[in-house]
């Protein structure tokens, strides 16, 4: 278990939750299909990204650049950048909500405090210790499970609503579905897993399977099982938030959730302390692996960009450009919190930036996990490819019924 388990797990991030969440007590039971249509999707684009690292030994950007004209790049690092910075502050906003509900602190000073923890981790942490941090916070998913076990859920509604869902296709739903794809399948999460890759690569002084091949078999094994399981406990946790809310929030008429932290703090009369406890300790949990993971990708895919030194396990003082990307993006996105502009408004921004660079970005991988100049014989199989241009087609159709919803 490696860079897929923690990208599984950075999927659901104080935003994604609230994302989740929002689909729960607004559509109820109905939006549970999501999931179990999501998982072999994000998993074939994420099967993707790590097979580039391995065999090339370098991240996204640094293979974009070599197969794509420097505006595609330019424009996709950008994107992504504003697009983090946004989601950071709307995590931050989250954390700082839930610390202030269950401690009474100031709700602006706590999310100073998680913004301080997140970049001294990042900052002063190697990677190799840092990345065992990180996997012990996965367990902090497991909290959600506990949640819908105990509340009452009635299972066969459950079942036959997932297989069958009472849903009305119109532009609220689109908006909803996109919002949950894109959630699910966010372009910080490609340029994430593929550069972990080339971080472990680094930390065990291994070659790129394209300069030494061998073990190869393995190594591809072991960068499925992870993905694949790892994206099937980050589906799973967010079937299970759809799920809770659904059978608490929305079967008790409280069908606007617009913040993780209320979703947590409506939980509460409905189905206890308890519940409400475990609800706010997932949030830090993810939390502190979504923002240095959001704040990460962009580094890495921005740095690629500029021809910087980067990577977790260098010193700060190795790799300025990198570091400063981390830095700025933090700590823009706590500005934020003391801005006119919303943390929700900032996480709609987000959504939107992320709908519109996804499909595109997702065409690109999928042409480069196909291209033998860049992946030599270690191209994507032809059944993954499928799976990721469905997801693709997905994407861009599910933005452009929102577009049209809008008008």
């Amino acid at each position: 278990m490696g860079p897929g388990l923690i990208t599984g797990v950075a999927d659901d991030d104080p935003s994604g939750i609230a994302t989740y969440s929002h689909a729960g007590a607004t559509f109820g039971l109905d939006m549970l299909w999501t999931m179990p249509l999501a998982f072999p999707l994000m998993a074939a684009i994420q099967l993707v990204c790590a097979r580039i690292g391995r065999v090339t030994g370098r991240g996204l950007a640094a293979n974009i650049k070599t197969a794509f004209p420097a505006p595609v790049l330019l424009a996709v690092t950008g994107l992504l950048l504003l697009a983090n910075t946004l989601n950071i502050a709307a995590d931050i906003a989250a954390m700082g909500d839930v610390t202030s509900l269950v401690t009474g602190l100031n709700k602006q000073l706590a999310a100073i405090f998680w913004v301080i923890v997140t970049l001294v981790l990042q900052v002063f942490v190697p990677y190799h210790r840092y990345v065992y941090f990180l996997k012990w916070l996965t367990l902090s998913l497991l909290s959600y499970f506990i949640v819908a076990m105990i509340v009452h859920v009635p299972w066969h509604d459950v079942a036959m609503r997932t297989i069958r869902p009472h849903v009305t296709w119109d532009g609220r739903t689109a908006e909803m579905v996109l919002g949950v794809f894109g959630t699910t399948i966010s372009p910080y999460l490609f340029f994430w897993q593929a550069s972990e890759e080339v971080e472990d690569l680094r930390i065990h002084h291994a070659e790129p399977l394209l300069t030494d091949d061998m073990g190869a078999a393995g190594e591809l094994r072991r960068i499925s099982w992870d993905t694949w399981s790892g994206m099937f406990y980050s589906d799973v946790t967010a079937y299970f938030i759809i799920l809770a809310t659904a059978v608490t929030l929305h079967a008790h008429g409280v069908t606007r959730i617009e913040t993780a932290a209320q979703a947590a703090d409506a939980l509460r009369p409905l189905a206890g302390d308890f519940a409400y406890y475990l609800f706010a300790v997932g949030i830090w949990g993810v939390g502190l692996i979504g923002v240095p993971v959001l704040a990460g990708s962009a580094a890495y895919g921005f740095s690629e960009a500029m021809n910087w030194q980067w990577g977790l396990e260098r010193k700060a003082t190795d790799a300025r450009g990198f570091y400063g990307v981390i830095i700025v993006s933090v700590l823009a996105a706590l500005v934020i919190q003391f801005s006119p502009l919303s943390p929700m408004k900032a996480l709609f921004w987000c959504a939107v930036l992320n709908g519109v660079v996804a499909a595109p970005l997702m065409a690109v991988l999928l042409l480069l996990g196909g291209r033998r100049l860049t992946l030599g014989k270690f191209v994507v199989s032809k059944t993954i490819l499928a799976l990721g241009w469905i997801a693709t087609f997905v994407m861009a159709v599910s933005t452009v019924e929102m577009v049209l919803g809008w008008f």
